[in-house]
């Protein structure tokens, strides 16, 4: 499966923008080029939640699919919002339990000046 070109296609990520820019062994990295249509701020770009979350979700997925070789639907995801997302945000996420029906991911989401917007768990089904 070409994980990147999997999730690229998927008609809400791309709508977004999001890219998979790296997917191997359990870890996979993200982008989104923010943009005035997806901030929340009229007065200064800087990402609704709702941007946040995806990226950490769709970068989350990408870790695991890179395990599973197949698409795992979101069990669950948490987030916490730790800054403001201004300017382009990457996420990048990790595999910590790998089961027979469910999988465990971490993801930090970052902004271009290096500040930390969120940290999240996903669970996703594997099986």
């Amino acid at each position: 499966m070409d994980i990147e070109e999997f999730f690229e296609s998927m008609p809400f990520a791309r709508l977004l923008g999001v890219e998979v820019t790296e997917a191997a062994d359990g870890h996979a990295e993200g982008r989104i080029e923010m943009r005035e249509e997806l901030s929340w701020n009229a007065d200064r770009v800087m990402a609704h939640g709702g941007v946040t979350f995806t990226l950490a979700d769709t970068v989350g997925g990408a870790a695991l699919v890179s395990e599973v070789d197949q698409p795992v639907p979101t069990i669950d995801m948490r987030i916490d919002y730790l800054n403001a997302g201004t300017g382009d945000l990457r996420a990048e996420a990790d595999v910590v339990r790998l089961g027979g029906d469910v999988g465990t991911v971490d993801v930090d989401v970052y902004a271009t000046d290096g500040n930390h917007v969120a940290t999240a768990r996903g669970v996703y089904k594997t099986g």
